[in-house]
């Protein structure tokens, strides 16, 4: 199978063409070669390309420069999707939209496939305007702060608090909100069964257990063996002062997902660990 791939050079895409280029022909849809944002650009790159499917893992993902830059996330995140919709609609082509548990508003968990989304920041405003641009054409997956091994274009957030912790620097973990981190690896492998049974629905593509910053800030410390002591209780409210928005309580699971184990934090942490071992 020949996927088409935008973001393939992206935290999660990279590691999505790393893991599965056994499995398919990736495409790379490169910002070099063309500007999702425009659609005569999409039209004249994708018009005479052979695929399969458009896996659309671009986007604008700064939650917190969503609010100052709104032109461009909605351009990222809603504009570009209709445009490689609209062309994998007339080449008669199965497309993929990457998106967030941020369309959720953190007040009544758990969120499965099937709950109302409700965002409350400009960044899940736009991933579910996209939503509802490919809705019942294309399938939709979400996934909830992705994480993997090393990836040196890009860090996310366990990397990040790893990297303060080993530099003895402190870190303030939130301890009454929750969110659900998500091994890219095992996104990667839930994709491919995905793509290789295509529906025009959505599914949650996301890590086993959810858990408050402050215990995934301790889990780090603990596998990797440094000092906790560097980690301190802090609360929602304090924390997100003069910033974005997040979903408060974002426990995320899914009802459909019988194909792929999705692993804890934990989990994937020893796996990580003992990687690198």
């Amino acid at each position: 199978m020949k996927i088409a791939i935008t973001g393939s050079t992206g935290l999660v895409g990279s590691r999505i063409v790393e893991l599965l280029n056994n499995d398919f022909t990736f495409l790379p849809l490169n910002h070099s070669s063309v500007d999702i944002t425009n659609a005569d650009s999409v039209k004249n790159v994708l018009e005479n390309l052979d695929y399969d499917l458009l896996l659309h893992c671009a986007g604008y993902t700064d939650v917190d420069g969503a609010e100052k830059e709104k032109e461009k996330a909605h351009l990222l995140n809603v504009t570009a999707t209709k445009n490689l919709l609209e062309l994998s609609q007339r080449k008669q082509k199965k497309l993929i939209y990457i998106s967030t548990d941020f369309v959720f508003d953190g007040a009544n968990p758990p969120y499965d496939e099937n709950s109302t989304p409700n965002p409350i920041g400009y960044y899940g405003q736009t991933k579910h305007e996209g939503e509802k641009v490919v809705k019942d054409h294309a399938m939709i997956v979400r996934i909830s702060y992705p994480f993997r091994r090393q990836y040196d274009k890009r860090t996310d957030f366990f990397r990040s608090i790893k990297s303060l912790l080993e530099q003895n620097k402190p870190v303030a973990g939130i301890t009454d909100s929750l969110f659900t981190p998500t091994y890219i690896d095992d996104i990667a492998l839930g994709l491919r069964y995905l793509m290789n049974n295509f529906s025009a629905e959505t599914f949650h593509l996301i890590g086993s257990d959810s858990i408050s910053p402050f215990t995934a800030f301790q889990t780090i410390a603990e596998t990797f063996n440094i000092d906790s002591k560097l980690i301190t209780p802090t609360t929602y409210d304090s924390f997100f002062q003069n910033k974005a928005r997040r979903p408060r309580l974002g426990t995320t699971i899914s009802i459909k997902n019988n194909f792929q184990k999705m692993k804890s934090f934990k989990e994937a942490l020893i796996e990580i660990s003992a990687s690198i071992k």
